[in-house]
């Protein structure tokens, strides 16, 4: 069997043909000055450009250069995914491909890793050499992903981190979900996450691939990842308990206003019939959407049974003889 690599670096990239030269450079010659053997995988998110002609070229001078790329732009968290799948390294990197992060910081977050037992460590740009249009919306966000997963990080969308290599084999990232890895990754069982101050250089070439659509997404994905983090195992504890509720809120309404119409009727006072009252329709919805809010968390329960099995559990540690694929 051959040797674990000490590192692996994704390098997602999409239009970089002109910066990814001085990355391979930088990355091999911070390996080289401390002794680590590594790998850069690089994915080419279906660049218009010649990124990927750069990138053979460089494989000729650089064989630990693994690459793959797509037939067209499927987004980062695609590009990720396929990254983590085939990295080998013991400690698993994910930079940006435009030299705005900066590999100086590897040495450093990999001890953290290994000598520190972080299973995951993001970056932190304290000091952005970005737009201020670009810098406050993101403050805004990492603060409300802070506030709903619990998690103390300054800065989740830091494209530097530094993984444990049972973390990226153990997360599925998918849709715009690059963004809330840690999340993933705490969901996951892993709750090592730390953070380290990293250096955050200027764009040299290029421009940035994101724009203001990204805060939109960014923040339907956070409410996504945190139901599925809440109540992706039970969907009923959710759905079964707001139908309940609201099954029991239109029952109650609907006896009152019938019971009201029957007092009044017996004791001769004014009365309205039930169905002229617009509270009794109200009522009736409300008994409707309840049936239906429990029925969907009854349903996602059944889908959820069918698809658990013994390997949708993560396990950490085990004293069986046999070894845990």
């Amino acid at each position: 069997m051959s040797k674990t690599l000490d590192i692996s670096v994704v390098v997602p990239l999409y239009n970089e043909a002109e910066s990814l030269p001085e990355l391979v450079r930088w990355i091999d010659r911070v390996a080289r000055d401390n002794a680590l053997s590594y790998e850069i995988i690089m994915v080419d998110d279906g660049s218009t450009d010649r990124s990927y002609n750069v990138i053979e070229e460089l494989r000729k001078e650089y064989p630990t250069i693994r690459a793959v790329s797509f037939m067209r732009n499927y987004g980062k968290s695609a590009a990720l995914y396929v990254g983590f799948d085939m990295a080998e390294g013991d400690v698993v990197f994910t930079m940006d491909a435009d030299l705005q992060d900066s590999p100086d910081e590897i040495p450093a977050m990999r001890r953290m890793i290994v000598e520190e037992g972080y299973d995951l460590v993001s970056g932190w740009k304290r000091k952005r050499h970005d737009p201020v249009g670009k810098r406050w919306p993101s403050k805004f966000f990492n603060l409300t992903a802070r506030v709903m997963s619990g998690i103390k990080l300054h800065d989740f969308n830091c494209g530097l981190k530094a993984y444990r290599r049972k973390v990226v084999k153990s997360i599925e990232v998918y849709g715009e979900m690059h963004r809330y890895i840690p999340i993933l990754a705490k969901h996951a069982g892993f709750r090592r996450i730390g953070e380290k101050v990293v250096e955050h250089h200027e764009r040299k070439f290029g421009k940035s691939k994101f724009g203001m659509e990204r805060m939109v997404k960014g923040y339907l994905d956070l409410i996504s990842v945190s139901f599925m983090s809440h109540f992706g195992r039970s969907p009923m504890y959710l759905f079964g308990g707001l139908g309940t509720l609201m099954f029991l809120f239109g029952g109650a309404t609907t006896i009152w206003v019938i019971a009201e119409k029957l007092y009044s009727q017996s004791h001769g006072l004014e009365w309205r019939g039930v169905t002229e009252q617009p509270l009794f329709y109200l009522a009736l919805l409300a008994i409707v959407l309840g049936v239906q809010l429990f029925l969907a968390g009854f349903i996602g329960e059944l889908v959820n049974r069918r698809s658990t099995d013994r390997n949708s559990y993560l396990i950490d540690r085990t004293t069986d003889n046999n070894e845990t694929k």
